[in-house]
């Protein structure tokens, strides 16, 4: 199995890094770290640490000096459950999931996953089962579809289920098919620009406002539940000033959005409305980083797809998460981590390894932080070729292609008798308390540690829409 080192090296020159980068960063740790036959601990270190060291180049590149770049497998898995570890005045957190939320048995003898913690997504199953939303409701209704044919009938309905696949099963689909073509990451120019130089060199270490790699850039975070918030987070905690865009209509997870929202500034804008588009467009011209997780027609219809955004602010990078990848028939379809860990095979090998008839999960959102964490490092490495060579640029990452690169690590022997990361574990060594918006927050600090430009939030954690729709001005 390749080292963690090698899995890095070639994420990192993927992108285009420069090998001699390398040299800077310090892996340490050894796994496995929690109970999994799959190299989950593995997956979040490298990814983070590619992060890491993408903004300690971008610091080099803006007149910096260099500097060293440490990632702790331990505490880049306690980074990738960082929602799990998150404490509100002292108190844990709510049950992450709704009531009906979960696994059930089909009447072809399968296994299906439902998400319903949006209600919407619980309205859509019960109307297609025809039934309330109570567990043994749902299951007695299920057991007189097939998995396939409940897994079709829901997403037409607008709901998100996942049908449990091997991963030879889902290898064959026409998606699986096409997932394997397409890289861990794309990034590819979409328009011509001239390049945008940094906003002005980093300030000497030490002061407020530009003493960190991403100082002065500006980034729209327009994303929801976890991946494409920690991506948001992850280049927050390396100085970039990132705004949050919601509506006060959109469903949210509360925890979530806290543990998530540390180091940005969040508003509200309605796009349906005129209005709000042209709040939008505003924000776009001065922006750095455009970053989000809706599916591509939903914004393209109301003027923001990538060559839209590069109209309207040419040299934009434009990132781009989904669920199943931009190619293949799946392209459009709805997704969150725990549903592609089911469709893709990840649930049914950890179960077969566990010794048990029926889906086991990882143990981690690995699929949605690993997500984030490369979305962060596109967006960052992209911005760096923007400096170097103009153009604008759309970085695409997806759950299902940064599964597929887990399941190609490998996999490991008795990892599941692993023992399981504890709170107290966590809480002694890695986190940290400050005040927020919602109270006392303790919560995972970031695992990449850089030597001169130590990453760290410098706004709290604030409810959604607390802010105006503005950029703060740069320094």
């Amino acid at each position: 199995m390749q080292s963690p080192a090698d899995i890095l090296k070639a994420i990192w020159t993927s992108a285009g890094g420069d090998v001699a980068a390398l040299e800077r960063i310090r892996l340490t740790g050894e796994e496995p770290q929690i109970p999994s036959s799959f190299r989950v601990a593995v997956a979040g270190q490298a990814t983070i640490a590619a992060a890491g060291l993408a903004a300690a180049e971008i610091w080099r590149l803006r007149g910096g000096e260099a500097q060293d770049v440490t990632v702790d497998m331990r505490h880049a898995v306690a980074e990738c459950r960082s929602e799990r570890y998150l404490r509100l005045d002292d108190k844990p957190p709510p049950p992450a999931w709704d009531a009906i939320a979960g696994v059930y048995k089909t009447g072809d003898n399968r296994f299906v996953r439902c998400h319903t913690n949006f209600r919407h997504h619980r309205d859509a199953v019960c109307k297609v089962l025809g039934c309330v939303p109570e567990r043994e409701q749902v299951q007695a209704a299920l057991m007189q579809w097939k998995g396939a044919d409940f897994e079709t009938a829901a997403y037409a309905a607008g709901g998100v289920v996942a049908l449990m696949r091997s991963y030879d099963e889902w290898s064959a689909l026409p998606q699986g098919r096409a997932l394997a073509e397409l890289p861990l990451i794309s990034i590819e120019k979409i328009g011509d620009a001239p390049p945008k130089p940094w906003t002005r060199k980093p300030w000497p270490q030490g002061l407020s406002n530009g003493d960190r790699p991403l100082s002065g850039l500006r980034v729209l975070d327009l994303s929801r539940v976890i991946a494409g918030p920690v991506a948001g987070r992850t280049l927050a905690a390396h100085g970039a000033d990132v705004l949050l865009v919601s509506g006060p209509e959109l469903p949210a997870i509360p925890w979530l959005t806290i543990d998530t929202g540390r180091g940005k500034l969040t508003t509200f804008i309605e796009l349906k409305s005129e209005a709000g588009q042209a709040q939008m467009r505003e924000l776009l011209k001065d922006a750095d980083i455009f970053s989000q997780g809706y599916r591509p027609r939903a914004l393209a219809a109301l003027g923001f797809s990538p060559e839209q955004a590069a109209e309207i602010n040419p040299g934009i990078v434009y990132v781009t998460l989904s669920a199943y990848g931009h190619a293949g028939p799946w392209a459009e379809r709805r997704g969150f981590d725990s549903l592609v860990q089911t469709t893709t095979g990840f649930n049914d090998a950890e179960g077969k390894a566990a010794g048990i008839d029926g889906p086991k999960e990882l143990p981690a959102q690995m699929l949605d932080h690993a997500t984030g964490y490369l979305m962060a490092f596109g967006a960052m490495m992209a911005k760096a070729r923007q400096v170097r060579e103009g153009g604008s640029w759309h970085v695409r990452v997806s759950l299902a292609q940064t599964g597929r690169w887990l399941w190609n690590l490998g996999r490991l022997e008795g990892g599941l008798n692993t023992p399981g990361l504890t709170g107290e574990a966590v809480h002694a060594a890695f986190m940290d308390t400050v005040s927020s918006g919602f109270g006392t927050l303790t919560a995972v600090r970031h695992s990449a540690v850089l030597s001169r430009t130590p990453a760290r939030w410098s706004r709290p954690a604030m409810p959604l829409g607390s802010h105006p729709p503005q950029w703060p001005a740069r320094s």
